[in-house]
């Protein structure tokens, strides 16, 4: 790598706008890591300064870890794509399809086809999360089921919105997923991770409970105002849980999530050993929804999530695990790059093509914030300026 001065820049040039509260970026290539940097507090107005080792609430990018973890035990047999998930989740044997009669009550009616695993990977099953979906709310509000970041069992008891198979639309899917890895594999979900993942890939400061040490180092989550100002808010997800959240319960750091992304850079291989087949690999990075494509995320809790969408105007896809970009990002990450996100304004991409990773952390709400998404595009863009 050249300089890596361009990329301090833009990162320093971010807070010093006041866009973010601070920022954690780090970019490695398949032989390991070659930018790091941290900048901004962990929280305002006087909060400790930013480190590499800072903390964050990873939120949704769990969902590649527990994906991750699933395809290896299909690799071991003791999961399968393609047969019903009821085999394995009997909770899921009669799934019901959310619909409301003339009076406003919902109405729900028995879905045509089974869920399977790749189903739940895919994000195809049907499940939505209320953020993104007013019907979804208006059903858990009159129903009294809870948010899922509750992490109390019955924040699963959702019905579908589609037929299994039938779109793509974003939700509980990988939570779901995750007690499939409990129900199979005879551990809990954060146990299963520290013995198959995170031990061989050396993420120490990755898990679902935090530590006295992680607390130390924890960056504070912060809300945007109406009017752009930037505070620090109380939140933190349950520390004694009903379940694991597989969709968005980890807490780690940028160096282990990067650790995590270079196997995917290095099919399969972690500096503690094999994690994944090259093949599971390879198959994980391809399009598993066919002619379907992700869509825009439109919101109907503005105070969680703006409209969200990645690129808008290309074709989005979605492997198992990662959205998968189908063109060109101008001076960036190329065709078939994998990517996602975490609801606190946490990125990443992994470019298989160009043996580059890239990750992002900041914590702040609501997601898709336009000025953490500006830092992330520049960011990305002077990474592959100083690859060139």
């Amino acid at each position: 790598m050249r300089s890596t001065t361009g990329i301090d820049r833009v990162l320093e040039a971010a807070i010093g706008r006041g866009d973010v509260p601070g920022v954690v970026a780090m970019a490695a290539t398949s032989d390991g890591a070659v930018y790091q940097g941290a900048f901004g507090r962990r929280a305002l107005p006087d909060g400790a300064a930013m480190t590499a080792g800072s903390v964050f609430w990873i939120a949704s990018m769990t969902k590649a870890v527990t994906s991750t973890a699933a395809m290896q035990l299909v690799e071991q047999g003791k999961l399968s794509l393609d047969r019903p998930i009821a085999d394995i989740l009997p909770e899921l044997a009669a799934p019901q399809v959310e619909g409301f009669d003339s009076a406003g009550e919902p109405k729900l009616r028995p879905a045509r086809q089974p869920i399977t695993l790749r189903h739940l990977i895919t994000h195809t099953a049907g499940f939505v999360y209320d953020i993104w979906n007013a019907d979804m709310g208006r059903y858990m509000e009159k129903t009294g089921v809870p948010g899922i970041i509750s992490c109390q069992n019955a924040a699963l008891a959702l019905p579908l919105v589609f037929e299994p198979g039938e779109k793509w639309d974003y939700g509980i899917n990988i939570d779901w997923a995750g007690l499939a890895v409990e129900r199979v594999s005879g551990q809990r979900l954060g146990a299963y991770f520290a013995e198959h993942l995170f031990g061989p890939i050396g993420m120490k400061d990755t898990a679902f409970k935090l530590t006295a040490d992680h607390r130390a180092r924890l960056a504070r989550m912060h809300a945007r105002g109406a009017d752009g100002t930037l505070a620090p808010i109380e939140f933190e997800i349950p520390q004694e849980p009903e379940f694991e959240m597989g969709g968005g319960g980890l807490y780690g750091t940028a160096a282990d999530y990067l650790a995590f992304q270079r196997v995917f850079l290095n099919q399969g291989r972690a500096d503690g050993g094999r994690v994944l087949k090259p093949e599971t690999v390879a198959l994980m990075a391809q399009n598993a929804i066919g002619d379907l494509n992700v869509r825009l995320l439109q919101t109907a809790v503005p105070g969680s999530s703006n409209d969200a969408e990645f690129f808008p105007g290309t074709v989005k896809r979605w492997g198992l695990g990662f959205m998968i970009s189908t063109e060109q990002v101008p001076g960036g990450r190329s065709a078939g790059a994998l990517a996602w996100a975490g609801l606190g304004n946490t990125y990443f991409w992994i470019d298989p093509a160009a043996g580059v990773a890239g990750v992002t952390l900041m914590q702040l709400l609501p997601f898709a914030d336009a000025k953490a998404l500006a830092l992330l595009g520049a960011f990305e863009r002077a990474v592959y300026a100083a690859l060139a």
